[in-house]
């Protein structure tokens, strides 16, 4: 019954990501699924791994971390929420990328620990496109002053950018938002002089991910929809 029904929730979310991917002039291939599963049972979780779905994203550290302990097989393991320096070394060894970096000390944390290990960290940074006092992530005037040093900060792989839409009756009063994102995307990568093109585009979650993607996002973060119909 939850295989089938997330199967049946999945199914049909791929389905408007290909639509709304058509709509921007790409294929639904050219975006990803993170599934969240911050608030999913762990059945539902295995779930998606038995239904060929890799890509998950937790928002607590300490949750991924453990997560990643409990289930085997080749899962990517986003980290999408907030992230204090004090648990950068929690998560280094179990995440493919973190969403989050929403300031210069740390990145230079998290470059100092890759470093330490021997390895490069994929990472995307957090911007407050939209200038929300509650939200995190670093003012676009900030990012644009500070991008040299984080382009020079060894053993990080900066990826792209984040951003977190306002809360929204709507889901196109977020497209200015979602938009804004890109548009400092192409700013930076042009700055870098094409030696870092900012790839990904980490926006969009279930209310609002179709507008990401006509507006440009490559990584939707999607949670509440992929559940429907399941109860805790």
């Amino acid at each position: 019954m939850i295989r089938q029904k997330i199967g049946e929730n999945l199914k049909r979310i791929r389905e408007r990501i290909e639509a709304a991917a058509g709509r921007s002039g790409r294929c639904g291939e050219d975006v990803s699924l993170v599934a969240v599963t911050k608030y999913a049972e762990n059945d539902w979780v295995q779930a998606l791994f038995d239904l060929g779905h890799r890509a998950l994203g937790e928002s607590r550290p300490q949750q991924l971390a453990r997560r990643a302990g409990e289930f085997s097989g080749e899962i990517e393991w986003h980290l999408i929420g907030h992230l204090q320096r004090n648990k950068v070394d929690l998560v280094l060894p179990v995440t493919s990328q973190i969403h989050s970096v929403d300031s210069l000390r740390l990145a230079r944390k998290i470059s100092d620990s890759a470093t330490k290990s021997g390895t490069t960290q994929a990472v995307l940074l957090e911007v407050n496109v939209s200038g929300e006092e509650a939200k995190d992530g670093l003012a676009p005037l900030t990012l644009r002053e500070q991008w040299s040093e984080f382009r020079g900060l060894p053993s990080i792989q900066i990826d792209g950018l984040m951003t977190m839409a306002p809360r929204s009756d709507g889901s196109e009063s977020t497209r200015s938002v979602f938009r804004g994102l890109r548009e400092l995307r192409d700013e930076l990568a042009e700055a870098s002089g094409g030696e870092c093109p900012l790839p990904e585009l980490s926006m969009g979650m279930s209310g609002d991910f179709e507008v990401a993607i006509e507006e440009g996002a490559t990584l939707v973060r999607i949670g509440s929809s992929l559940y429907e119909g399941l109860s805790r």
